[in-house]
């Protein structure tokens, strides 16, 4: 675990550089269609350290509880659980963030949520970022026992919900489906607040970010990914450059001071190869970064350990070693 007088120098020194810097992620690696041992892309603990020490400043997991077989078999995949496996990471690794992409918001109660975030927040000594997403497999929600039609509903209360809970202050709420009275949850988190990254293309989700949130998730992968996550396609790099001013923009006219850091999944199939066609990916990520973009995130679509440790130590190599040492916090 990290001091938190460190994790605090840290934070500061990431906002001199605010802007500057371009940051990555590493994704888990999940390959679709996956049947087999979900840790054969490779032990999640030594990932996490092989990450941290190509210097990555952040590694990510994803969500699906229980993913239905159709949607497996046209190209979905397994996932473990984010705040098991994040935790798990946590504990081998000493700088490295720890990104939820995303955790389902509608599939928890938002106090389970809230307390899943400042554990794992508090044991780690301040490294994550709950990225968040309102969800889109209806057999997903079915199997949960969560009506689909809610969503947006829920998702909005569990934004009013986790900092009244983070708070370690006495608070009440009442929701769709429960009620809260004089209600006190520790532990606090050592961030204040748990930065929320919201995922999703929509205005409803872009309005939520420049609102309430610390962070901008948007989707990429194309038409076909997008029509089943039920979101709207990003658009071109220019498209995009205009919806990040448009949410920034929002939040000074909402009255926020604080910067809205914006990720961007780059899933170009040639970085499959990290040191091939490289000036192209730097320009691209330079292309991204002048149009507001903070984060970058990568992964391989490896389907063993060997591979995937490859990957991190040439992308590292590659694009990481040379820059600034990368930082523990978000914006």
């Amino acid at each position: 675990m990290i001091e938190r007088s460190g994790v605090r120098r840290q934070q500061r020194r990431t906002l001199e550089q605010k802007g500057s810097v371009v940051r990555f992620i590493f994704h888990y690696p999940e390959v679709s269609g996956y049947d087999g041992d979900l840790l054969d892309t490779g032990p999640l603990g030594e990932v996490a350290v092989a990450a941290e020490r190509a210097g990555f400043d952040a590694l990510s997991v994803s969500e699906h509880p229980v993913p239905g077989a159709r949607w497996l078999g046209a190209g979905g995949h397994q996932t473990l659980d984010p705040f098991v496996a994040l935790g798990y990471a946590a504990g081998a690794t000493q700088r490295i963030r720890l990104l939820t992409n995303l955790a389902v918001v509608p599939y928890r109660n938002p106090f389970l949520l809230a307390k899943s975030a400042a554990t794992l927040d508090k044991l780690s000594g301040g490294r994550v970022i709950l990225g968040l997403g309102a969800g889109y497999q209806k057999s997903e929600f079915h199997s949960l026992g969560v009506d689909f039609d809610e969503r947006n509903a829920l998702f909005d209360e569990a934004l009013d919900v986790l900092p009244q809970h983070w708070s370690g202050e006495p608070f009440s709420y009442e929701g769709r489906h429960f009620s809260a009275r004089d209600a006190i949850a520790r532990p606090r988190p050592v961030q204040d607040p748990i930065p929320i990254w919201i995922g999703g293309n929509s205005a409803l989700s872009r309005r939520r970010v420049a609102a309430r949130a610390q962070g901008w998730m948007p989707m990429t992968g194309g038409g076909e990914l997008n029509a089943t996550a039920r979101t709207p396609e990003l658009g071109t790099v220019p498209q995009l450059a205009a919806k990040i001013a448009e949410i920034r923009s929002a939040a000074v006219q909402a009255g926020r001071a604080d910067h809205i850091d914006l990720t961007y999944s780059y899933s170009d199939p040639a970085l499959a190869d990290p040191a091939a066609e490289a000036d192209r990916h730097r320009e691209a990520f330079a292309e991204l970064n002048k149009a507001g973009v903070d984060w970058i995130l990568v992964s391989c679509r490896s389907g063993d350990a060997a591979a995937t440790f490859e990957f991190l130590a040439a992308f590292g190599a590659t694009y990481l070693n040379s820059n600034t040492p990368a930082s523990t916090a978000a914006h």
